[in-house]
């Protein structure tokens, strides 16, 4: 089983990272699926999916979690039955979790390509990157701050929210890692960490 990353960003709050690398029937090993989650496992068309599903299991294990600590309130968003903090992604080969015992977290990984060029004006003001000349980089950047701001969304948890003009991350440079984001939203401005890594050509994010 490839567990791939582990990231400690402080004594309550981890990142653990999955590279699928297994079979359907080889991920279903060693998991118990409440029957809600064996419906949605069913109900899930492709195998990239359904690997995502499972493999997120996997490292719900890795932290002495199951199946059955999980539920999603009504925007689909996960939560624990310990009260703890849990947000989860998938993206082709690689998923990943985010927990902490004591704050609200979200993560979100990201495959770096070209068709973010297209998209960008959608989600951030793309004249501030009009410096970047390098094409790679700038997929690079704006790959970072979309994952950020899904990070972000993810955290704040309900509809409404809207990329362009309610979140907002601060400019960065690669070498940090790191940066802040805020959630500037019905008169209230919530600020967060920003953490970010790359590898194999994606990127992820997480915010807490």
């Amino acid at each position: 089983m490839a567990l791939y990353k582990t990231l400690t960003i402080s004594k309550t709050t981890k990142v653990l990272i999955w590279k699928i690398e297994e079979s359907i029937d080889e991920l279903k090993e060693g998991i118990i699926l409440s029957e809600n989650s064996k419906t949605r496992l069913d109900s899930m068309k492709s195998d990239l999916h359904q690997k995502g599903f499972l493999s997120i299991r996997h490292l719900l294990k890795e932290l002495n979690l199951t199946d059955a600590d999980v539920f999603y309130d009504e925007f689909g968003k996960p939560n624990l039955k310990n009260g703890s903090y849990i947000s989860m992604t998938h993206s082709f080969t690689f998923t990943a979790i985010i927990f902490s015992d004591d704050k609200p977290v979200g993560i979100d990984i990201e495959k770096q390509r070209e068709k973010i060029l297209k998209i960008a004006h959608k989600f951030t003001p793309i004249e501030e990157y009009k410096t970047i000349a390098n094409v790679d980089a700038l997929i690079s950047k704006l790959t970072i701050v979309w994952g950020a701001k899904e990070s972000l969304y993810k955290i704040y948890g309900k509809k409404k929210l809207q990329f362009l003009h309610h979140i907002y991350v601060a400019d960065f440079n690669f070498e940090d890692q790191k940066t802040v984001g805020e959630i500037r939203f019905d008169g209230k401005t919530a600020s967060y960490t920003i953490e970010f890594l790359e590898f194999e050509g994606f990127t992820c994010v997480c915010a807490y």
